[in-house]
């Protein structure tokens, strides 16, 4: 193996300093869009005179497209160069999202929506790779704790930050506000940062790509869509699952066979690159569901303004930024192992704990609870984040963050979907059993207190006593998803033990790190 010298970036002072920020940015910028655009679709559709099911294109179409972009861009920053690529996404995500924001119609929404999805693919991986690469051996938790703000924090304050700008100035604002982001960031790195060695001789996979970007994709329109029809019950529906799994299949089958893969699955046989893959499905889920679970409740179940909401999930990000400033530092003193099974098991308790959430659910006890899963959070991804590629060559380290933003995605539409599913499947179920108690020679009923609030032999009567029966079907339905995540949670933490040891690596400088290896 030959080695070259470290790049400027890759040496405290103003370079490194600047890289960091531009990394920052686009993560930031990037993470922002996958949640901030949901609540600002009840204005879209007014605006761009949109039926409800072209609206939710607004979101599938950007879900997709990055998803399938993901993938490949491991491969296409080696080919023709990460500086390169990243400085022509940035400036295309940033020009995708200006145009999103002047878009007149649907049809241009959702056009320049799949361009978001195809530039911004790459944002967050490249990214990842900019960090680590910018920072020596014994600094990469503190690395991961500056660029996971980003990540971690970018779903969180979304909702919120995008119903402050909707309503404050209008649901094109919610696409502006990456113009700032978007110069800083190709600004900076056309200025700063270095370009990476080119291989030439790389050649693309063709058929690999496309079984692969035909799986994911089929997979994304199912999840997607598959609440709207009735899952398994839509031709459609199974018509995805079907191609998705064709896809996938004759990906596996070619790549297995042929002696250039488009994914280079030599990135598996490190264990803690492969263990941090199942770790990042559970953080995808978890992450990502129980905001999806979280906003409804508080709005639909609780009865709050979508602002209070959207600051009160912002608390999770709170605990997220205090558990990151520390666990740097925490990461020389304790194994990484130690730190995740630390994290999940506060997650699981939060977690377990929102069980027994209600409508009279103190505000104070809900902040505590968000604070506390957030840091738990915290805890969980650097450290995970770090022993991913502490083992893993520098020249997979690419393919590897592509690998693992895919997975996060992948999993965090898996999980959603799943949540949801089982919010409605549960609601329903639960309503049913409740409404059999419900007849006229129910003695609870028949109370003075009662029958003088509900009188089941009105209109009126029966029409708030199915709003009751509704609020508490949705509340026990929310509760069985909650307790859903958190046993996940805590069948991932046994997993931790698989991880090697990293205290020795955060400790003290690496001397060998004086070059990168190429």
């Amino acid at each position: 193996m030959s080695t070259v010298a470290t790049s400027p970036s890759a040496v405290p002072g103003l370079r490194r300093n600047m890289v960091t920020i531009c990394a920052m940015t686009a993560t930031i910028m990037q993470a922002l869009d996958t949640t901030i655009a949901n609540v600002a679709l009840p204005y879209m559709q007014g605006s761009l005179s949109a039926s409800q099911d072209q609206i939710n294109w607004v979101l599938t179409s950007y879900i997709v497209a990055a998803a399938i972009m993901t993938a490949p861009v491991g491969w296409i920053a080696n080919r023709f160069g990460r500086k390169r690529i990243f400085i022509i996404c940035s400036a295309g995500f940033t020009v995708a999202s200006v145009m999103c924001g002047l878009a007149q119609d649907i049809t241009q929404m959702v056009l320049f929506r799949l361009m978001q999805g195809v530039f911004g693919a790459a944002l967050v991986p490249l990214s990842q790779a900019v960090m680590l690469d910018s920072y020596p051996l014994h600094q990469r938790a503190k690395a991961m704790a500056i660029w996971g703000m980003g990540v971690m924090m970018g779903p969180i304050m979304g909702p919120s930050l995008g119903a402050w700008l909707t309503e404050t100035y209008s649901w094109h604002w919610v696409f502006f506000v990456n113009l700032p982001f978007g110069i800083v960031t190709v600004a900076g790195l056309l200025v700063f940062m270095d370009e990476t060695k080119l291989d030439t001789k790389l050649q693309f996979d063709w058929f690999g790509f496309a079984a692969l970007a035909i799986g994911i994709g089929a997979l994304q329109l199912a999840l997607d869509r598959g609440e709207q029809l009735d899952w398994l019950h839509s031709p459609e529906i199974v018509s995805e699952f079907i191609v998705s799994a064709v896809g996938f299949y004759y990906f596996f089958a070619h790549s297995l066979t042929t002696n250039r893969p488009f994914i280079q699955f030599a990135i598996f046989k490190d264990r803690n690159f492969a263990t941090a893959c199942v770790f990042m499905v559970v953080i995808g889920v978890v992450l990502f569901s129980t905001m999806a679970l979280a906003s409804p409740l508080f709005q639909n179940a609780f009865g709050y303004p979508i602002l209070t909401a959207g600051l009160l999930l912002a608390t999770r990000g709170g605990g997220t930024f205090v558990a990151m400033m520390l666990v740097s530092r925490l990461m020389t003193y304790f194994e990484a192992k130690v730190l995740i099974a630390t994290g999940l098991s506060l997650i699981a308790v939060t977690l377990y704990d929102m069980t027994g959430w209600t409508a009279d659910t103190q505000v104070q006890t809900i902040v505590v609870n968000s604070v506390i899963q957030g840091f738990g959070l915290g805890l969980v991804f650097v450290p995970l984040s770090t022993a991913a590629f502490l083992t893993l060559p520098n020249h997979l380290r690419t393919d590897g963050t592509s690998m693992l933003t895919l997975i996060r995605n992948v999993a965090s539409s898996i999980g959603i979907s799943i949540v949801i599913a089982q919010l409605t499947s549960g609601t329903a179920r639960v309503h049913a059993v409740l409404a059999e108690h419900v007849t006229p020679f129910n003695q609870a009923l028949q109370m003075p207190d009662v029958s003088s609030i509900v009188n089941l032999t009105t209109d009126a009567g029966r029409a708030l006593m199915e709003t009751i029966l509704l609020a508490q079907a949705q509340i026990i339905a929310f509760s069985q998803d909650f307790e859903l995540v958190a046993m996940i949670t805590a069948c991932a933490i046994p997993l931790a033990i698989i991880l090697g040891s990293t205290r020795a690596s955060m400790r003290a400088p690496d001397p060998n790190h004086a070059a990168v290896m190429e």
